[in-house]
């Protein structure tokens, strides 16, 4: 019953004004966005395959993480005069990706450093340590061994990590931005740090219960606990469905040039 509440009163903040909307766009977009960015460099791609990397997002968030990139690896095989070696790109790109991750990460956690011991914020000091010994060690292994790891030139590789991090930015300001439209009363400012400390909690591998973290850590900062829950609640299912809608409209559009070319 308390699960229902929390659904109707989350469908209940659903938001009517057009800017959240185009926010939300903005939001869905920015890292399909970005890394067709990426790929027009390295492949030289028309927008067009923004498609592709569409089906790519869907495939990694609704199916199984990766199996997004497996699917853009036999989609740039299908496209040799785009991508000579389609795997060593698409490996560097989630290798740096990751590599871009951790490092916010820890900048990220030296900042809020002062406040993880206090138990209240629901985040305990051991496993935060434990997280960021394996995020240091997963980051020095990949940086002795890059020689042996990455395909790409130093430049290309350059040219990634700095797409990823502004890729990063991106998304952490948009998440405030969306947050505050739902709960205007909350300054912008209060809900940049909570998308930094979200984002921040959930690289942490060994953190058990991060979304359970995280409301309390919201709960504890603003206060409103029944609002922040449904506030969660509502994006989760709104993201939730609009990859449900893009996948569905993907397939519906494949089937349909299927039939043309018949």
């Amino acid at each position: 019953a308390l699960h229902d509440f929390d659904l109707r009163h989350a469908l209940a903040m659903l938001p009517r004004s057009p800017l959240f909307w185009l926010v939300f766009v903005g939001f869905y977009l920015t890292a399909p966005a970005s890394e067709w960015f990426i790929y027009r460099r390295l492949w030289n791609i028309p927008p067009s395959c923004l498609a592709a990397l569409l089906r790519k997002l869907v495939c990694n968030e609704l199916l199984l993480g990766y199996l997004g990139e497996a699917y853009l690896y036999t989609w740039a095989r299908r496209r040799v005069n785009m991508a000579a070696a389609p795997f060593g790109a698409i490996k560097d790109v989630a290798v740096l990706s990751a590599i871009a991750g951790n490092g916010v990460t820890l900048a990220s956690l030296a900042l809020i450093w002062p406040f993880v011991g206090n138990t209240q914020l629901g985040l305990e000091s051991r496993p935060v340590i434990w997280s960021l010994g394996f995020v240091l060690a997963t980051s020095i292994v990949v940086m002795l061994l890059r020689g042996r790891i990455f395909t790409l030139d130093r430049r290309e590789l350059w040219f990634i990590m700095r797409v990823h991090l502004l890729l990063i930015g991106a998304v952490t300001a948009l998440t405030a931005l969306l947050w505050h439209l739902v709960l205007p009363e909350v300054p912008v400012t209060w809900w940049m740090l909570l998308a930094t400390m979200r984002m921040l909690i959930s690289r942490l591998p060994l953190v058990p219960n991060k979304d359970v973290v995280f409301a309390g850590l919201a709960a504890f900062t603003l206060g409103h606990e029944t609002q922040i829950a449904a506030l969660m609640t509502m994006m989760a299912s709104l993201i939730l469905l609009t990859h449900v809608l893009v996948g569905g409209g993907l397939v519906l559009t494949d089937l349909m040039r299927k039939g043309e070319d018949e």
